[in-house]
């Protein structure tokens, strides 16, 4: 079965950046997971599909001898691309044959270029309301900056940037070397100058010749509400700074939110627990609880038993990325008292008389029984 251009898979263009494959492939692999397409042999394919088309286009190597020769690798006989082919090494055979040959890498070959700086890690610590509403956080970050003094060159003065005398300023040596194909030249990185095509003669002072220095930078944060404890925020391009003119790593900020003394976080919904006596509990009151906006009225109807669960809607922690808020959960606890006075426990039997219940005959008085039942029920 021939194969897809692998461009017109991720429908992307030919001269698309490598952000734009990696955005299209993305997108199509939360499309056609398996884990979002269970069952569905068609998903599966596409996924598998375009899985292949990335691992070739992302690669600038693979991507480059893919635009030249297509699916046919050259170091295949029949085989497609990526396959198994000359010498049964696929298109890593081809690349380690030619090294035992030319005594070399094709990465050996090329000058180096741009590259993307290293990516950070910032932890900060936010409170419970903080989390639920969302706050800016002002943070210093530590990082390597373009050295001011010499403009990132890293040279003491202009005049001070040399050709390199080994290279010519190509940043690669040739030799020739006899092989079974025949006299081969070669190209290999620049010992002297590690493929810079120049040298400094005079560093920068500053710097030392690296072109950075550490700097300490000041950003703010912007932390989202409804964000949970471990979550992670990527700030783009506050990363180390890139070499050669590559673009700068990120910022990741790793979020620890502190525990709350009163509300207990599940999801988007809290939980609170409030203690009533059990004079409450048989006969009903109206309570104030906390939240996060502030008090709020909480009607007990009589005949509450321990443990039960009331609820009070959109009052819990703002949902991350939708409208809207969770809920709040009130557990009411009776409180069942240890020691009674004289006067309680009269009352207590005048009251089990009413019901018709004798105290001082029973096993159980009224007091043990609504006590053992109020237990029972938290």
């Amino acid at each position: 079965m021939s194969k897809r251009d692998f461009y017109d898979v991720l429908g992307v263009k030919k001269d698309s950046s490598q952000d734009e494959i990696k955005k299209a492939y993305r997108t199509m692999a939360r499309k056609y997971h398996p884990d979002v397409n269970p069952g569905d042999q068609e998903a599966e394919t596409k996924f598998k599909e375009a899985k292949e088309a990335y691992e070739t286009l992302s690669d600038s190597q693979k991507r480059q001898f893919y635009d030249q020769f297509g699916h046919q690798d050259p170091s295949q006989g029949q085989g497609g691309f990526g396959g198994q082919g000359f010498g049964g090494q696929g298109f890593g055979g081809f690349e380690d044959i030619f090294e035992s040959f030319f005594g070399g890498g094709f990465n050996q070959t090329a000058r180096r270029g741009p590259q993307r700086g290293a990516d950070l890690r910032y932890d900060i610590s936010i409170s419970f309301e903080e989390a639920a509403f969302g706050v800016e956080k002002e943070v210093t970050l530590q990082k390597m900056g373009t050295c001011k003094k010499c403009e990132g060159t890293g040279a003491k003065t202009q005049s001070s940037v040399k050709t390199c005398p080994t290279c010519k300023g190509a940043g690669q040596v040739q030799y020739a070397q006899n092989t079974p194909f025949g006299r081969i030249v070669n190209s290999r990185t620049c010992t002297q100058c590690n493929g810079e095509g120049s040298i400094i003669k005079d560093p920068c002072p500053v710097c030392h010749g690296r072109g950075k220095k550490q700097v300490n930078k000041t950003i703010n944060i912007k932390v989202p509400a409804g964000i949970d404890n471990g979550s992670r925020l990527r700030v783009q391009n506050e990363g180390e700074p890139g070499d050669k003119g590559g673009p700068p790593g990120d910022l990741y900020v790793f979020i620890n939110v502190q525990p709350h003394e009163v509300f207990t976080r599940h999801g988007n919904e809290i939980l609170i627990e409030e203690e009533i006596s059990y004079v409450q509990a048989a006969l009903g009151v109206s309570i104030e609880v906390p939240t996060l906006d502030g008090k709020a009225k909480l009607k007990i109807p009589a005949g509450t038993q321990s443990g039960t669960m009331f609820k009070l809607r959109g009052k819990g922690i703002p949902y991350l990325r939708g409208v809207g808020r969770g809920d709040q959960h009130v557990k009411v606890n009776v409180e069942i008292p240890k020691t009674l006075g004289e006067e309680e426990k009269e009352l207590l039997k005048k009251l089990a008389e009413i019901r018709g219940e004798s105290v001082e005959s029973a096993p159980k008085g009224l007091f043990n029984r609504v006590k053992d039942a109020l237990n029972k029920n938290s």
